[in-house]
């Protein structure tokens, strides 16, 4: 049994599917940047409007809100295998009809196809993670580093296609493609499991009553507008405005994602040593000051400076939030999907808003609107840190 199982305390029967779920995840944070990385691309050869590319931002987030609740119940009817690989090859069949069409029907499935296989990704390898190791804090760190590594090195990938083969940016997918289909091998060949899944009584009830419950799902839902806005367009942003040159350009998704990696282990170890809601107020102020300082800056040196403090402060938010909710709520499988749902209704929405703001007045405007959601996510969660205070009150549910 190799070192790395027996830190995560896995059975030696499923080794190999630890090592598949590592690597699908990996896999899927490469498709989660590169999508931003090579939207520039095909924006200037399909003639894409800045409208049409918020769009295409939107339905991927649109097909992840979808995996969500399908991949909520299909499990239960046909098993977590074949569940995957079906829903996987939105993933390859998304990734595959970018590089055939410029056609925005097409291009707006093909999005959503990718969608639905990123949604899925995400689901069954933190559930497959927290089943089959007794360390589950260590694996589920360990399976978010190794999406945050792939997400580091998918722009790099881009950069490769196109400065070694012109401007074929569609090498890149394909690669990726290529690795989403031996993933899906991997998984067919695996221990998961193909018996459909028994359901298991739910422990919380009410929690559409709870306002506690209501205030953290807003505040990731402007959270999530700014990540999905930021995730989707910073690298057209850039491109588009001429502050950096196209090469340059695609670094800054890869320079977001090391220091969000580099944020999630501070967070984790300051959330030890301050007070959890605080530590919340500071990495919502901080976010604002970065984006301002990023979108006002023409310099190099500030501009990365600014996307490493952004993504520091950005890191520790989503999980931060949702470790501060009642226990209760956490463990509740229709608690935390109507959170996650709820707030994707966010995604969904702002990269589109961002993009129909640019086409009227410049990209620069459009991304600023961004400072919108800051703002509003900010002012949630100085109301959730004040009303944790009020304990004696009680006027709210912590």
């Amino acid at each position: 049994m190799s070192s790395i199982a027996k830190i995560l305390r896995v059975k030696k029967e499923d080794v190999p599917l630890m090592y598949t779920v590592y690597f699908a995840f990996f896999v899927s944070g490469m498709m989660n940047t590169l999508i931003g990385a090579i939207l520039p691309f095909m924006k200037a050869e399909y003639n894409m409007s800045y409208v049409l590319s918020g769009a295409v931002i939107s339905a991927h987030q649109i097909g992840n809100f979808f995996a969500l609740l399908i991949s909520g119940f299909l499990p239960f009817l046909i098993g977590r295998k074949k569940s995957t690989l079906t829903l996987s090859l939105g993933f390859v069949i998304g990734f595959l009809l970018m590089t055939l069409t410029g056609n925005p029907f097409f291009l707006l499935l093909a999005f959503l196809l990718t969608g639905i296989g990123r949604g899925t990704m995400s689901n069954i390898t933190n559930v497959v993670m927290s089943d089959i190791a007794e360390n589950k804090t260590v694996s589920l760190n360990l399976l978010h580093a190794s999406f945050a590594i792939g997400a580091f090195l998918a722009p790099f990938l881009a950069i490769f296609s196109t400065a070694l083969f012109g401007v074929h940016w569609r090498i890149s997918l394909w690669t990726v493609v290529v690795l989403e289909i031996l993933v899906m091998i991997f998984f067919s060949r695996s221990s998961l499991s193909g018996k459909s899944i028994e359901k298991k009584k739910d422990v919380a009830t009410g929690f559409y009553k709870s306002k506690s419950f209501w205030l953290n799902t807003a505040i990731l839902f402007f959270y999530l507008c700014s990540e999905a806005s930021i995730m989707g367009w910073l690298v057209t942003y850039f491109t588009d405005s001429g502050i950096l040159s196209p090469s340059m350009a695609q670094t800054t998704s890869s320079a977001l994602w090391i220091f969000i990696l580099v944020g999630r282990l501070l967070c984790a170890y300051l959330s030890t040593k301050l007070n959890k809601n605080l530590l919340l107020v500071l990495l919502g102020f901080f976010q604002i000051v970065f984006f301002f300082l990023m979108i006002s800056s023409t310099n190099y040196l500030f501009i990365y400076m600014s996307i490493f403090g952004f993504g520091l402060a950005m890191s520790g938010t989503y999980p931060m939030v949702l470790a501060t909710m009642n226990p209760k709520y956490n463990a509740s499988t229709v608690a935390v999907g109507t959170t996650i749902a709820t707030a994707t209704i966010g995604a969904i929405s702002m990269p589109i808003i961002v993009g129909a703001v640019a086409q009227n007045v410049g990209i620069v405007g459009g991304l600023a609107t961004i400072s919108v959601a800051l703002v509003c996510m900010f002012a949630l969660i100085l109301i959730k840190f004040f009303n944790g205070k009020k304990t004696l009150k009680n006027v709210w549910e912590y």
